[in-house]
């Protein structure tokens, strides 16, 4: 059909359908339109908020994310979209970014599930707002720098699955709000500052699976509510401050990880504990625990790692141990277990790492050891096993490391350890071995460290110990040796320390070793070489120890050894070295030059006065001759010379008498005469004086000052006059004064000295005392009167005016290397009466001053504290630091010229160090930046030295009770000196040991918060601390607990070549590379040692020492 319109009515119409037509296409197409516009204003909202936040971010943070330009961010580096285009995922893991969250503004961002930014360097706190990101079910921030509080509006992001904030500086409380992510299937707070509990109500995480929150400071009990967890199946709380019981339901979990390790739980191991069946990881080291090791232990089939060391446990290693037949690692070491190692032990085929040590286990190794063929470390030292080291360990090819050290282990070593050719340690000192080393032993050329000391080994040392070409220590000594040194040890490069006295080695030395760099220490003495010194020995780089004394060594000593100028430590004596003393040997800075017992000749070089640190001179039984040059009194630091027999004439040269620090002085035997310097009065150090056999004459008028002095020998000289009133002349014998001119005294077989009495003489007394009585009364009387009269005047004067008088005069003075009166007002002087510009340090006990003497010589004034009645804040301290100081003597501890006990002032004066505290010059950029890993390590070094010489070579030993940062002070060259020994204490041995807590927070022993005896271990907690660091750059924190785990699995080396421990040295100094990399893995891992909560499980100062030394 067809419809035909008028025309008038089809042309007025006309325009109004071209316009409804017109309208109907311009709405169907502007409505897609209109959506599109819509999302593409949303896309460029997140767009430039993630812009505006990389422009907040350091310069090279934004040039790694280039990428992040323009209005669509789908495009970018490390971010993913929703099919909307909006961001849904943003991945920035280890991009290396720097910088905040302050500018990035969370609630443009609202469609975000994923929210990954770990492994970067990302500061600041996180802000609450973050709980704008309500969709978010992943967030992971772990490894970065975030510190200040975990925010509570974190539990408002409802639908959270996954929270990691591990690796960061959040300090605060776990807040309880957490617990309401109901939806948590993974939890990591660990490696973080975060103290106080766990939330009571963390068992509202019923879905939770994970649980990680160790290496912080949580205290408290585990809350009874973590029992309701049943799918968590990894728990770790380790390296905390937790106490009290372990919920009983924890042990009748699913877990397959669980780890309470170094925490301070009470009573003993449960039963209950063969219920994990399933648990393939259990740490229980340091928990505190004591008792038995259930046998239910047995029962965990699963299990791959077992670490129960440095608890309590006694009794013996159960049997059903033999069952974990899946054990991979296994420490029961630093407990009290006793008894023998159970024979079940071999069948726990798949065994890599076995420690033992340090308990009191006996009797026998067994010969099933020999079935662990994948045993990798077995460390079985210090124990109480005997018997023979089995032949079985022969088959365990795969061994690396063999430590059966401080043991009664006896007969000879099996010649099946041949077999073990990838062993890099054999560590059998301190045993009862005896026999030759078996002639397979050349086999083993992958050692890096042997150490057969302290036995009774016979025959030669092994023909090719160095073949492999990878021996660094090699440690023989105090056994029974003989034959040459091995061929294969002349040119062997990777060595870095030999010792092999003490035994019967024979041979010409003279070319027994060639040059080798890496060489610093070396002692051959005690043995029957002989043969000439070599001029090689002066080419030996990193030589700092040489020790070839007793032997039988001709010729001359040879001038090239003055070459060797990291030469510190040289001991030639008792040889037969003929000729004069080199001079070039004074070029060296030696601390120790013992050339005594040989027949050297002419004088002694003036030159020798260049050794400025020279702290021990010994050149006795010679026969140098000449004059004792004057210039040896500028060698101000010395503490024990000897010239003894020798051919020495002329006067002792007045020069001597500034040897300030000199506590041991041997003349005797030579021709000197004349009469002592008056200048021997002022070496008020000195303790023990021999000058018999020469021909000395006058008064002993010098000797009366002489404070220290405890021994004296001057027998056989022309002395005369009557014996000094001091300790040495009082208890001193006849046979150290005879055959002298006229000496008089208190002392069996001298004649006594005259006096003036007599008939006349009392006579002439009587008259005397009759006038003078009478008159003597009278006054007396009046005096009485008079002082009754004013007396009360005497009350009213001003306090003021009594200080000023006290101040004229001192109370107590003892200035060993000055004149005393005139050192007090001098260091008045340079202070400007104590004023606060020449302050340099404040500590608890006092305050440090600068002071400049008139000399041109700078000390540190240790002024006391006080209180308002003039005295001082703490006598006690003052007096310990006093006795400390002068008992000791050390070069890694600061020197103390003197003190002043007064009513206004007390103070000590002791060495100034130009760099100051290790404190200091870790806060400082520039110094610390300066302090590079050498001169670090050398500190460690020097610290352990100084606290192996307190606790081993003093007698009793001291036990300083304050190490720190603060009280390690450097000198010039960086050399560490333990100062402020104002609580150090002096250990009884026959008594305990109790005192109230003193130290410093951070760097006390864990064990001072709950008992008050005190012993050697304190110091070793805290030199573990202050070695971390040191490291570090800064205080360690919890840091370092975040390194106990992996250190002890699988070794501080390869600790230390994982980015995350590398990232935790201080990142102001360039990772340390070879060879200083060894020496920082090693220091790291004596320090780990050295924080083991038992104070029994902690090393020696003397085993750190010695390892350090063999690093």
């Amino acid at each position: 059909m067809v419809f035909i319109f008028p025309t008038l009515l089809s042309m007025k119409l006309q325009p109004f359908w071209l316009l409804l037509v017109t309208c109907f296409c311009a709405f169907a197409m502007a409505s897609p339109p209109s959506y599109d516009a819509f999302a593409s204003s949303e896309i460029a909202t997140e767009a430039n908020a993630l812009l505006k936040w990389k422009a907040s971010l350091d310069n090279q943070s934004q040039a790694s994310l280039s990428s992040w330009t323009g209005n669509n961010p789908c495009n970018w580096l490390g971010i993913s979209c929703h099919d909307s285009n909006s961001v849904s995922n943003i991945n920035l893991t280890n991009a290396g970014l720097r910088g905040t969250f302050q500018s990035l503004n969370f609630s443009l961002l609202p469609n975000i599930l994923i929210l990954n930014m770990s492994h970067n360097f990302l500061s600041g706190s996180i802000p609450p707002q973050i709980d704008a990101l309500s969709n978010l079910n992943t967030l992971d921030l772990s490894t970065n720098k975030l510190s200040g509080s975990i925010p509570s509006s974190i539990g408002n992001l409802s639908k959270l699955s996954y929270l990691n904030l591990r690796t960061n500086d959040l300090s605060g409380t776990i807040p309880s709000e957490i617990t309401q992510l109901i939806d948590l299937h993974e939890l990591w707070l660990g490696e973080n500052i975060i103290s106080g509990p766990l939330p009571q109500e963390i068992g509202r995480l019923r879905n939770l699976r994970i649980l990680d929150t160790p290496f912080s400071n949580l205290t408290g009990t585990i809350p009874i509510s973590i029992e309701k967890l049943n799918n968590l199946s990894y728990l770790d709380l380790g390296f905390n401050n937790l106490s009290g019981n372990i919920p009983r339901g924890i042990w009748h979990m699913d877990l397959k990880f669980l780890s309470f390790a170094d925490n301070n739980f009470n009573g003993s191991m449960p039963e209950e504990i063969g219920m994990l069946e399933n648990v393939i990881h259990l740490d229980m080291r340091q928990c505190n625990f004591n008792g038995s090791i259930p046998r239910e232990i047995g029962k965990l089939v699963n299990l791959k790692i077992l670490y129960l060391g440095g608890n309590h446990f006694s009794g013996s290693i159960p049997r059903e141990i033999g069952f974990l037949k899946q054990l991979g690692e296994l420490d029961l070491s630093n407990n009290f277990l006793s008894g023998k190692i159970p024979s079940t032990i071999g069948n726990l085929s798949s065994l890599n790492y076995l420690y033992l040590y340090r308990n009191s286990l006996s009797g026998s190794i067994p010969d099933e050891v020999g079935n662990l063929h994948s045993l990798f470390t077995i460390q079985l030292l210090d124990n109480s096993l005997s018997g023979p080291i089995p032949a079985s360990i022969g088959n365990l090819i795969n061994l690396n490391s063999i430590r059966l050290n401080g043991n009664k282990l006896s007969g000879s070593i099996p010649s099946t350890i041949g077999n073990l050719t990838n062993l890099e340690v054999l560590s059998l000192f301190d045993n009862q071995l005896s026999g030759k080393i078996p002639t397979d032993f050349n086999r083993l050329t992958a050692l890096k460290n042997l150490q057969l000391a302290d036995n009774n080994f016979v025959g030669y040392l092994p023909r090719n110990v160095c073949i492999g070409g990878k021996l660094v220590n090699f440690t023989a000594s105090n056994n029974n040796f003989t034959g040459p040194i091995p061929k294969s040890l002349k040119n062997f490069s990777s060595l870095v320390r030999v010792r092999l006295q003490q035994n019967q080695l024979t041979g010409d030395i003279t070319d027994a070793f060639g040059v080798l760099p890496n060489l610093y220490f070396i002692e051959l003495s005690d043995n029957n070489f002989y043969g000439h010194l070599s001029p090689n020995w002066g080419k030996f780089g990193s030589l700092t120890s040489l020790k070839i004394s007793n032997n039988n060594l001709s010729g001359v000593i040879p001038p090239e050894l003055g070459g060797a100028t990291k030469l510190e430590l040289l001991h030639l004596f008792s040889n037969h070295l003929t000729g004069n003393i080199p001079q070039d040997l004074c070029n060296l800075t030696l601390f120790d030059l013992s050339l005594n017992n040989n027949n050297l000749t002419g004088n002694v070089p003036k030159e020798i006065a260049s050794m400025q640190k020279l702290r021990t001179l010994k050149l006795g039984s010679n026969n140098l001759s000449g004059l004792i040059p004057k210039q040896l009194g500028n060698l101000l630091y010395l503490l024990d010379m000897s010239l003894s027999q020798n051919k020495f004439q002329g006067n002792i040269p007045s020069e001597l008498g500034k040897l300030k620090f000199l506590t041991s002085l041997d003349l005797s035997g030579n021709s000197l005469r004349g009469t002592i310097p008056s200048t021997f009065g002022e070496l008020k150090s000195l303790e023990t004086l021999n000058l018999s056999h020469n021909n000395l004459s006058g008064d002993l008028s010098s000797f009366d000052d002489m404070i220290s002095l405890t021994s004296i020998d001057i027998s056989y000289n022309q002395f005369e006059g009557p014996l000094p009133k001091t300790v040495a002349f009082n208890n001193a014998k006849i046979e150290a004064l005879r055959n002298n001119k006229g000496l008089c005294g208190n002392v069996t077989g001298l004649e006594r000295c005259p006096t003036s009495s007599g008939k006349s003489h009392n006579h002439m007394r009587k008259k005397v005392i009759t006038v003078i009585l009478p008159i003597t009364l009278g006054i007396l009387i009046m005096a009485l009167f008079v002082f009754g009269v004013s007396y009360y005047l005497c009350q009213a004067s001003t306090k003021k005016e009594e200080q000023a008088t006290n101040l004229q005069t001192p109370n107590i003075f003892a200035i060993w290397s000055f004149d005393g009166k005139m050192i007090f007002e001098n260091i008045i002087e340079a202070t400007e009466n104590f004023d606060s510009k020449h302050l340099i340090g404040v500590g608890g006990q006092g305050c440090v001053y600068k002071a400049v003497l008139p000399t041109g010589l700078v000390v540190a004034v240790k002024k006391l504290h006080s209180v308002p009645n003039g005295e001082m804040l703490n006598q006690k301290a003052f007096t310990s630091e006093i006795q400390a100081l002068t008992e000791i003597r050390h070069r890694n501890i600061v020197k103390l010229y003197g003190f002043c006990s007064h009513s206004q002032f007390s103070f000590l004066v002791c060495e100034f160090l130009e760099k100051g505290s290790v404190e200091k010059i870790l806060k400082d950029d520039d110094q610390a930046v300066a302090f590079d890993w050498n001169k670090r390590v050398n500190v460690v070094k020097c610290v352990a030295n100084a606290l192996f010489y307190m606790h081993h070579d003093c007698s009793p030993p001291i036990v300083h009770r304050d190490i720190s940062s603060k009280n390690v002070l450097l000198d010039s060259e960086y050399v560490a000196h333990v100062s402020d020994f104002g609580t150090a204490k002096f250990l009884n041995p026959n008594s305990s040991n109790w005192t109230s807590f003193v130290g410093t927070f951070g760097y006390a022993a864990p064990e001072l918060a709950y008992t008050m005896e005190v012993n050697e271990k304190c110091d070793v907690y805290s030199f573990g601390v202050l070695a971390w660091e040191i490291l570090l750059g800064k205080h360690p924190g919890d840091v370092i607990s975040s390194l106990l785990l992996s250190s002890s699995s699988n070794g501080v080396t390869s600790t230390l070549d994982n980015m995350a421990l590398m990232e935790n040295l201080d990142e102001r100094l360039p990772h340390p590379t070879k060879p200083i990399v060894k020496e920082v893995a090693s220091i790291a891992k004596i320090a780990i040692a050295c924080l083991t909560e038992s104070p029994r499980s902690r090393p020696t100062m003397e085993h750190v020492a010695n390892e350090l030394e063999m690093s």
